[in-house]
């Protein structure tokens, strides 16, 4: 592996290699400037997306069988953007990536049922948000992470491990957090996982071990591959809820803007109360606050109901939108105290 390669840390699914270090504003590689743009481009082409499914839901209501194959095809982008390296950084910090896993998989898990509570929303909705809080760390909190100058080994060990992770902790916690609302086939869950998830990352490794030279020379097309295919998850989602959308629009958006500022505030408040330092506690607030919504997506629709999968659809745009702001809001106040 050379040496550009060795200090580069990679953004699952919708983010390229980013610097394990952050580097001057003014002397990025072109693979950070493109994860700028993929920051900055990515919401707008999923709000697009939605506004299509809204205008004309008739002709994208078939595509909800689609919506695992879509998440797969992220996926396997995410597994050629990881390395080997990715992996061992995890024994080098155990404390700080199971803090990390903890405080995703307690935090946003937690808040999801207590929005859904609090909102009493209706028991699709409120199986959807809690689903959203139940996914692993999303897809552009490494680069998002990157962009506040956090500590983006930390984010990429968070955010792979609790992937790896998802099928043996999301459909528990989705079973005894929304059990009371809709009924849950945890044991189905696991298995459309593993398919959806770690089957497709597992390969996409193993092609980037494999295949690795012929690898990089693509990765710069990956986040662009996964934002155009995440956007289709939302345009099939939003299409197959679009009656719902116009009646329950604005509580959904409350929910998901609580759900996630709150997570993001908690994620970084986790790692200052654990004295994890200002770089790790940024890094924290994005794994914590930004989940898989794609994944959450995917599980509802197949799950429970296109309007279960309304939540994650709205999330899916609105955590790269609130994270992108507060990532520049993060780097504008670490260049002020400089």
């Amino acid at each position: 592996m050379s040496t550009e390669q060795t200090n580069q840390r990679p953004d699952p699914a919708t983010g390229p290699a980013t610097p394990a270090r952050p580097a001057p504003p003014g002397d990025l590689p072109a693979s950070d400037r493109a994860a700028r743009r993929a920051v900055t481009v990515f919401p707008l082409l999923v709000i697009a997306a939605g506004a299509i499914g809204l205008l004309w839901p008739a002709h994208f209501t078939g595509w909800a069988p689609a919506v695992p194959w879509l998440l797969g095809v992220v996926m396997f982008s995410m597994g050629l953007t990881l390395t080997l390296p990715d992996f061992t950084a995890v024994a080098k910090r155990p404390w700080a990536v199971g803090l990390g896993l903890v405080a995703h998989y307690v935090i946003m898990p937690g808040l999801g049922w207590l929005i859904a509570t609090v909102l009493h929303l209706p028991p699709q909705l409120a199986a959807g948000v809690i689903l959203v809080g139940c996914a692993p760390s999303g897809t552009a909190s490494n680069v998002v992470t990157f962009l506040a100058r956090g500590d983006v080994a930390l984010s990429v060990s968070v955010a792979t491990v609790s992937t790896v992770l998802a099928p043996l902790i999301t459909p528990p916690l989705t079973l005894l957090l929304a059990g009371q609302f809709l009924d849950v086939d945890a044991g189905v869950m696991v298995t459309d996982i593993l398919k959806t998830v770690l089957l497709p990352v597992a390969a996409g490794l193993l092609v980037r071990v494999v295949a690795g030279r012929y690898v990089d020379k693509v990765l710069g097309a990956l986040p662009w591959l996964s934002a155009v295919t995440i956007a289709a998850i939302v345009l099939a989602v939003v299409a197959g809820s679009a009656a719902l959308i116009k009646d329950a629009a604005a509580l959904v958006l409350l929910a998901v803007v609580l759900h996630n500022g709150l997570g993001l505030a908690l994620g970084y408040g986790a790692g200052k109360l654990a004295r994890l330092g200002r770089p790790a506690s940024r890094a924290m607030a994005f794994e914590v606050g930004m989940q898989n919504s794609g994944l959450a997506a995917s599980l509802a629709t197949a799950h429970f109901s296109p309007a279960a999968a309304l939540p994650a659809a709205v999330f899916s745009v609105w955590h790269n939108v609130s994270g992108a702001v507060v990532a520049a809001w993060m780097a504008r106040t670490e260049r002020r105290t400089r």
